[in-house]
């Protein structure tokens, strides 16, 4: 009994430490890139000479659209996927996406009128791209809503697909606004005709490594997360069918 109840409860075996341990490293790694991209936002790009120290919050509220966009694209690859295989793994990365793309999404609401305010002298205008964006984001948060809503787990993640194709349409809209309507928002800086300084480009790209690098962290851990709740469900109706306590 007593070495059976050892082996019950022995400790997590080397390769699930070593799992552990390199867990550890990736967001240790990731914190650190994160760091020091706030400090080259903060110190070592040039400040800005109309908006002044205001305009360091173009780092993390650009790089977190941009973010938001990449997981929004992921979720729409995969719910296409989805439909042509029924494979549920990528309804799980699907949603993965989409919960991490609302998340970065969030911030880019938040960030986005703290730095209109002083600049603009307004909080919130509903201008194409603050419109667009607005929506984008409500789209997702329905699609994640949409998923609490629906129990059987075929046809939930099937709604969801179509949802999560559908409400990627509407992120050219929000990306080209400002090239294809007259908006609040200063017409483009990066790209073809932009005007930003090379330190200040060399800055951001190092900030959105460091959100892509989070996003990737998260997406991985919360695609785990899916993946054991659908486990779950197998369990749970397995039970019901054999007429056990789930």
């Amino acid at each position: 009994m007593e070495q059976g109840t050892a082996s019950a409860v022995e400790p997590t075996g080397p390769g699930q430490r070593t799992g552990a341990g390199l867990h550890a490293a990736e967001t240790l790694g990731v914190a650190l890139l994160l760091g020091v991209a706030g400090y080259a936002a903060m110190f070592i790009a040039p400040t800005e000479r109309t908006m002044g120290v205001i305009q360091r919050i173009f780092y993390f509220h650009v790089t977190s659209a941009w973010t938001g966009f990449v997981a929004f694209l992921i979720t729409f690859v995969a719910s296409i996927a989805y439909l042509r295989s029924r494979n549920p793994k990528w309804d799980w990365l699907a949603v993965s996406a989409a919960e991490i793309g609302v998340a970065f999404f969030t911030v880019v609401l938040i960030t986005g009128p703290i730095w209109a305010r002083p600049v603009w002298g307004i909080w919130w205008t509903w201008d194409a791209r603050l419109t667009t964006s607005f929506v984008l984001w409500l789209l997702y948060v329905c699609y994640l809503l949409l998923r609490t809503l629906v129990d059987e787990p075929e046809r939930r993640a099937v709604l969801s697909a179509v949802l999560g194709i559908f409400s990627a349409f509407d992120i050219p809209f929000v990306y080209f606004s400002i090239r294809w309507f007259r908006t609040q928002h200063p017409q483009p800086v990066i790209g073809a005709g932009g005007s930003l300084d090379p330190r200040m480009r060399s800055v951001m790209l190092l900030c959105w490594a460091a959100l892509l690098a989070v996003m990737v962290l998260l997406l991985r851990q919360r695609y785990r997360m899916e993946m054991l709740r659908h486990e779950v469900e197998d369990l749970q109706t397995d039970s019901a069918r054999r007429g056990e306590p789930a």
